[in-house]
């Protein structure tokens, strides 16, 4: 029965996947007898936007080493992902924040296991002529998100900035539309950082007020934010920079203001504890240049494939990720993985079964 249903998931994942024509693994009566290593195999995944460069550069480099192997990586959000992996549409979902606990008992394959895969900033991207430098608290971000600063010469963000010349421009708040790990760990942190500040609580969608813009995906705000003056949204330092967007340097729990880098994102990993099925934050990390709106970003997959040439696939690509993947991060605007937890990772490979 098991292997029923992972066989009507990939014929499932490549009839909804966007960017399936690149190959199928539909089969044939010879490709259903050959043996795992020679079967053509399609992997077919979605979800979190703030993986996707990193996906896109990885599979090239991917493919060309295995071409016996296609991989599709279509975005929608962490929530899609993870709710296409639970209904076994998809063969994996990339995702910035675990399942909760009552979505999990929802996924119809069995245990998932967590890949970390990288770390990277959230920025505080704003679009503020005159003001190349801007520095913000996390209570002022609180209040500025849940629209209880509305203009940029408020006195909360003067007192962040007493050297800048902020104008009476009315600030425009750009949010995200689609569920998202993006906003799970913005919002996660302002309820950490700023604790008695944050009203609005925390997930992959909340109840933003009404007079908010909201754009698709990490790139959707990003290109909102770019073209519309007085805005300010949180956008992943890869897809920020990618617009050439201004952003903040944040206050973090050290009392230091630290701009988002993938140096400072490195520092807030190394603090992090990790779980023993691999989920940690690295939010408000500790250290004095630890960047604190840090987030990670993991690759979810069943431990128990449908046979053994998908789950041969599913290791190598995920394997590749974790090695000759990590050196293409820096370049990317991403930061790799601690070594300890590269190696734990790696390790846990041995748990995907056929």
């Amino acid at each position: 029965m098991l292997k029923t249903l992972a066989l009507f998931a990939a014929f499932a994942a490549f009839a909804f996947v966007p960017g399936c024509e690149k190959g199928s693994d539909r089969g044939s009566a010879a490709s259903t007898t050959a043996p795992p290593s020679a079967r053509h195999v399609t992997l077919n995944a979605a979800g979190s936007t703030f993986q996707t460069q990193f996906q896109q550069a990885a599979i090239v480099g991917f493919e060309k080493d295995h071409p016996n192997i296609t991989v599709n990586y279509g975005e929608g959000g962490s929530g899609r992902g993870r709710q296409q992996l639970a209904d076994m549409v998809i063969d994996f979902a990339g995702t910035d924040a675990p399942f909760h606990a009552e979505d999990l008992s929802k996924a119809k394959g069995g245990a998932i296991l967590y890949f970390p895969l990288l770390l990277g900033p959230i920025t505080v991207s704003y679009n503020l002529p005159g003001v190349p430098d801007l520095r913000l608290s996390p209570v002022t971000i609180a209040k500025i998100f849940q629209r209880e600063i509305t203009t940029w010469n408020s006195p909360e963000i003067v007192a962040d900035n007493p050297r800048a010349t902020l104008p009476t421009t009315g600030i425009v708040l750009v949010r995200r539309s689609d569920g998202s790990g993006t906003t799970e760990n913005f919002t996660k942190y302002l309820e950490v950082a700023a604790p008695g500040a944050w009203k609005l609580k925390s997930g992959a969608s909340i109840e933003w007020p009404a007079d908010t813009v909201a754009g698709p995906g990490n790139g959707g705000v990003a290109q909102i934010i770019k073209s519309t003056t007085g805005a300010i949204g949180y956008v992943d330092l890869s897809d920020a920079k990618a617009a050439g967007l201004r952003f903040a340097a944040v206050k973090n729990s050290a009392g230091k203001y630290i701009q988002p880098t993938t140096g400072s994102a490195s520092t807030a990993g190394e603090g992090i504890d990790v779980r023993d099925d691999l989920v940690f934050s690295a939010l408000d990390a500790k250290g004095d240049t630890s960047y604190p709106i840090t987030y990670q970003t993991w690759l979810i997959v069943y431990a128990k494939q449908g046979d053994e040439a998908k789950a041969s696939a599913v290791k190598e690509y995920i394997k590749y990720l974790l090695t000759s993947g990590q050196a293409m991060l820096g370049g990317l605007d991403y930061a790799p993985l601690p070594k300890t937890l590269q190696e734990r990772a790696l390790a846990q490979l041995a748990k995907i079964q056929g």
